[in-house]
């Protein structure tokens, strides 16, 4: 007799699981179906950045070799492209050298206008940004268009004690205030520098000389 019943209960949970499969089957095709979808969509994308990755680099150390080749102009063209297109680390570094070959083909302001863009842009990285910011500033000193005010309003908020530019930021204020003639100025700037232990050892050796420099200039 137990088994019988067992028979028929066997058989009573087969129909619920068929009754069940025929109203709700359907949906857990459809659920497979996406799933499959999406996990496939996705290693599409993650192959198609992957791509693109790669793409950018080639295009990156193309550049490179234009500027060891001393094609300024290939190569200036080459990162201005790859900086407005590529949407990786590619993209801001290109930025960077194309900025470096304008300013080394003599073409300041331009440079600058680069540095200015990648310290505005918000994906960039911070301590990316206030290099850029060191970079365009040093290119200003160079401009005599440029005045002094312009440049220290630009690097006044690297300079504050526990900036990893801070020593770099003073040293540029120090250069500021020797080209309008304030040599008192300058040597603040530069013995803020002098006496401070953690000070990097050539950024404070040139503070030290230029102290010396300066104290011989006032006697």
């Amino acid at each position: 007799m137990g088994d019988i019943f067992r028979e028929v209960d066997e058989e009573l949970k087969q129909e619920r699981y068929e009754k069940l499969w025929r109203t709700y089957g359907r949906y857990l095709i459809g659920l497979a179906i996406v799933l499959v979808s999406v996990v496939a969509g996705w290693k599409i994308w993650q192959n198609h950045q992957l791509n693109q990755r790669i793409a950018e680099g080639e295009k990156f150390y193309k550049a490179v070799d234009f500027l060891a080749a001393k094609k300024t102009a290939d190569a200036s063209q080459t990162f201005s492209e790859l900086g407005e297109q590529a949407s990786s680390g590619y993209g801001f570094l290109a930025r960077f050298y194309e900025a470096a070959g304008l300013s080394k083909s003599g073409l300041g302001m331009e440079a600058i206008k680069v540095y200015d863009a990648i310290a505005r842009e918000a994906s960039v990285p911070d301590s990316m940004r206030d290099l850029a910011t060191i970079l365009g500033a040093l290119n200003a000193l160079k401009i005599s268009t440029i005045s002094s005010a312009v440049i220290i309003n630009q690097i006044q908020k690297l300079s504050g004690p526990g900036k990893p530019y801070r020593h770099i930021a003073l040293e540029i204020q120090a250069l500021c205030a020797q080209k309008d003639g304030n040599i008192q100025g300058a040597q603040d700037r530069y013995r803020e520098i002098a006496d401070d232990p953690k000070a990097p050892n050539g950024i404070r050796s040139r503070a030290a000389q230029m102290l010396e420099i300066l104290g011989e200039a006032t006697r």
